[in-house]
């Protein structure tokens, strides 16, 4: 029976996230409430205040547990090891006013979608749905699970052809108006809290109240000019705290403020099209995307037509991205499931911005509401700054510690005047007096004040040098970072590649390579059609805009790009994009060349490719570029060179960036759509047509700070997407692997029937062949042995292999991260995954990047600096202006060990190398 009960009193709430809460439901008792309530007049407020910072102690003193279906009150538990309390009302939603679907009754379905949260949250017959609200988040109990669930979502368990034929003709009226209801407005609204509420909320922390305490205490002893200063001081502190929390609750309201009024045209079943603010959409509404540029309100799937999108907002760089319609398929698997990792190419994520849309014949191009409000990206992203993942420092745990010692020490002052003035028969008074007073003066009361007068000092300091920071809480801990991870390109490295050669493959074997610059033209061919036609760019305002690679590949072509235009085939109106040979270019035998349909680029899947046909005929070509080892594997065998993998590592040992390119023709009929073709099967049994070679150069300020860093005995990471071979010999040439030291390349294998996980090490040499791989099984961790940080080999591995690591040789992962340098292709989760396991080894892991696919790391790291100045460096305690990693030095110079190290080691028990270190930075004093 007691099981029984604790299964209903608790939960969990988004299980297996990273905001993962426990939730306990308890009902409010009217005698114990009317005690508390005598309680708080017989103390003067004091027992209110303690609740006030004791949230859970407010529950369990008003409050009895019951069962989360009976709660009035739930009291919220983080997972972490902090386990913060929150108290929360649980609210009802009233909905027997509202107009039923197709006037039936109370019995019936509330909306049309049967697997929907709302039909099973309904109390019948009252239509009422019981609810909270975390974190900006609303949950509403499902009565069938006896759970909260989100709302504000399209449930993740509709198919593909649920999207399509469910939401496909849009929702009616009265289902819009119940979702509205339930789901709130669709808006991301920052309020921007009034000084009065800042003021008090700051005052009321338990040092400025132990502070109060303490100077009326001295006021009334006659410290008067003492007294005074410290009062000033708090003042000047508190108004600053007050003022930059006013301004950033301004900056952020503004930022996120023309979000909620964007005009839409939604499609609603039996009403057609009409014009809507965009605050009442609700999860399911389809609308169209009739206008050349729309900033997107909400998280949408895309199930008609296609259309480019500016996605800087979340990946830091203004690179159109172009998406595809979700598939029509009978597939009883989940839609996202079925998309697997690359189901983000169907979604329009809210913020971004659409530059462009490319309807089909079946109509203009539409897209189904999947997140409304604080749930979409954007959102997240805005919740991730109101509600920050607080970070268990080693500072403020021995900060913590250092007050509990002068407490106990004034503790036991108190003890000894009480005993030693009661022994002299001094009044009562006198002895409270002295006692309070003797405890007080353990514990400085200016504490508070002077730590948040140095942060805020400390952040203007930062804004001289054009780095700002939005969570200051971290300024404290920069002094402490003992390692950094980096991104390559547009960090380390040069934002733009330059296009160094093409070494074009026929029958099997690689030609002469054509460099670039070159006095002739590159020479028709299939490796001028890759170049031309497999890419994502598109003509805005009579400019070419794309992704940099891409735009380098199709300039050294000398061809030029038409702004897309619509033509006929057997299906309708298809648009395409047409690109024609230049004056510049070599004489080709062709008009032009026209792309009919896009498999845009996934990181996961490492490539793309495009659909073309050449003006004036009947034939369709598929072009191909990727990562060389993934588009190999695509061709024919017999079709890739012999000696491909040597002429590979020849170029990538150089720092060269390398891309492969493969041709196809296809088989298709004339009334055949292209946009139906599935991409696993067109992009099969290719010919391999060669390796593109571009040049990306490390910025002149990369190598001066990486000798700062290591002379200051600070490690250097290096956390990339690109090819393994590049990234190790970029960091050999930005000295993060010295010469004298050796690079050792871990390749994991995941088990494959009864073959067990194993691992291959690897030496990697400038210019030669590596010695042969010798296996390690997971019985034989035991045998590897290194040297700490000492040692002079430097691991390198990509994320496959990471995640192997992780997956079946973690005992064996510490080892390795200690001495490990280089991590290449790695997803944007890896890169988060790889802080977090840093910082389990006691590192204080900064992490620097230009905000494309590094907005996890950024905010796992103990210190994420921000080289992009897009919407993404919100994600990130701190963006610099300055877009070169010079901001890393500079944050810890300013920043580290405040006070301490002007004082010396023996005081503060200061390691001679922590000191050492912070002077070879150049940090002698504050």
């Amino acid at each position: 029976m007691e099981e029984k009960f604790w299964k209903d009193h608790y939960m969990l709430l988004n299980k297996d996230e990273e905001n993962e809460l426990e939730i306990f439901g308890y009902k409010t008792q009217g005698c114990r409430k009317a005690l508390c309530i005598a309680g708080y007049i017989m103390s003067c407020g004091a027992l209110l205040l303690l609740f006030y910072w004791k949230p859970e102690w407010d529950v369990w003193a008003n409050c009895i547990p019951c069962s989360l279906e009976e709660a009035d009150v739930v009291l919220l538990r983080t997972t972490d090891e902090f386990q913060r309390y929150t108290r929360k009302k649980v609210t009802w939603i009233d909905l027997s006013a509202l107009p039923l679907p197709d006037g039936s009754n109370s019995e019936c379905p509330l909306v049309a979608d049967k697997d929907s949260v709302i039909n099973r949250a309904a109390k019948k017959p009252q239509l009422k749905v019981r609810c909270i609200q975390v974190q900006k988040i609303r949950y509403i109990w499902d009565f069938s699970v006896k759970q909260f669930k989100r709302v504000g979502s399209l449930e993740d368990s509709n198919t593909c052809h649920s999207i399509h034929h469910k939401f496909g003709a849009g929702l009616t009226r009265e289902d819009q108006k119940i979702r509205q209801l339930v789901c709130g407005p669709n808006a991301i609204e920052v309020e921007i809290r009034p000084i009065w509420k800042l003021l008090f909320k700051e005052i009321l922390n338990p040092f400025y109240v132990f502070q109060a305490f303490t100077l009326t205490l001295w006021l009334s002893q006659g410290y008067i000019e003492y007294s005074v200063a410290i009062i000033v001081l708090s003042i000047i502190s508190v108004g600053l705290t007050v003022y930059d929390l006013r301004q950033q609750s301004t900056k952020l309201h503004d930022l996120v403020e023309e979000h909620n009024k964007v005009q839409v045209t939604v499609c609603m079943k039996r009403e057609g099209c009409k014009e809507l603010e965009s605050r009442y959409l609700v999860p399911g509404d389809v609308f169209l995307l009739d206008r050349k540029k729309l900033s997107l309100p909400c998280d949408a799937v895309l199930i008609d037509g296609s259309c480019v999108v500016n996605e800087g907002m979340l990946t830091g760089e203004s690179i159109p991205v172009t998406k595809t319609p979700l598939p029509l398929t009978e597939s009883p698997m989940p839609w996202k499931t079925h998309s697997m990792e690359d189901y983000r190419r169907h979604v329009l994520f809210c913020g971004t911005e659409v530059i462009q849309t490319k309807p089909t014949g079946r109509g203009p191009v539409r897209a189904v509401v999947l997140q409304t409000g604080f749930n979409t990206a954007k959102g997240d992203l805005v919740r991730s700054i109101l509600y920050p993942k607080p970070m268990n420092f080693q500072l403020y745990r021995d900060a913590f510690k250092f007050i509990i010692g002068l407490s106990a020490i004034g503790v036991l002052g108190l003890i000894y005047t009480v005993c030693v003035f009661t022994y002299h028969q001094k009044p009562v008074a006198e002895v409270v007096a002295m006692a309070l007073l003797l405890l007080t003066v353990a514990v400085p009361p200016a504490i508070p004040a002077a730590l948040t007068t140095g942060t805020v000092y400390a952040q203007r300091r930062l804004k001289k040098k054009k780095i700002f920071c939005i969570t200051p809480q971290r300024i404290n801990i920069c002094g402490q970072i003992n390692l950094v991870c980096f991104d390559k390109t547009g960090t380390l490295t040069e934002d733009g590649l330059d296009l160094w050669g093409v070494l074009p493959s026929e029958g099997s074997r690689f030609q002469e390579i054509h460099k670039f610059p070159s006095s002739t033209p590159l020479p028709w061919g299939p490796v001028c059609g890759a170049m031309a036609s497999c890419h994502s760019l598109v003509v805005l305002d009579k400019k070419i805009q794309g992704d940099p690679l891409d735009l380098k590949m199709f300039e050294g072509t000398h061809w030029e790009i038409e702004e897309s235009n619509a033509s006929q085939d057997g299906a309708g109106t298809l648009h395409t994009c047409v690109v024609r040979p230049g004056p510049k270019a070599s004489s080709a035998p062709v008009e032009g060349i026209a792309i009919l349909h896009q498999f845009p680029f996934s990181s996961g899947l490492q490539r793309m490719s495009v659909v073309s046909q050449k003006i004036g005929e009947e034939q369709y070509d598929l072009y191909m570029k990727g990562a060389p080892e993934i588009v190999s594997s695509l061709c024919r065998q017999e079709t890739v060179p012999a000696d491909f993998l040597k002429e590979l590592k020849m170029y990538t040992s150089q720092g060269f960036r390398v891309i492969a390119l493969a041709h196809k023709v296809l088989s298709l009929g004339k009334d055949v759509d292209v946009s139906d073709l599935e991409r696993e099967e067109a992009e099969s049994g290719l010919v391999f047509l060669g390796l593109l070679v571009m040049e990306n150069r490390l910025k002149q300020e990369t190598k001066p700070v990486l000798r700062e860093l290591a002379a200051a005995r600070i490690r250097s990471v290096m956390v990339t997407g690109d090819n393994l071979q590049t990234a190790v010999t970029v960091a050999r040439s930005a000295e993060m692997i010295p010469k004298a030291s050796k690079a050792i390349i871990i390749e994991a294998s995941e088990p494959e029937g009864s073959t067990p996980a194993s691992i291959a090490w690897q030496l990697a040499e400038d210019s030669k062949a590596s010695t042969a791989a010798a296996p390690v099984c997971a019985n034989a961790q035991e045998k590897i042995s290194l040297d700490g940080e000492s040692c002079n080999y430097h691991f390198a591995m990509n994320g496959k292999s990471y995640q192997v690591l992780v997956k079946h040789f973690y005992s064996l992962l510490p080892k390795i991260l200690v001495n490990a340098t280089v991590f290449a292709r790695m997803s944007p989760g890896q890169k988060s995954s790889l802080v977090e396991e840093l910082q389990k080894l006691n590192y204080y892991v900064g992490m620097c990047g230009d905000g494309a696919n590094d907005c996890g790391a950024l905010k796992m790291a103990h210190a994420g600096i921000s080289l992009s100045e897009q919407e993404a460096s919100v994600a990130s305690p701190f963006t610099s202006q300055i877009p070169n990693i010079q901001c890393v030095p500079e944050l810890i110079r300013f920043l580290s060990s405040v006070v301490l190290l002007s004082r010396g080691e023996k005081a503060y028990g200061i390691s001679r190398n922590k000191i050492d270190s912070c002077k070879s930075l150049g940090i002698t004093s504050i």
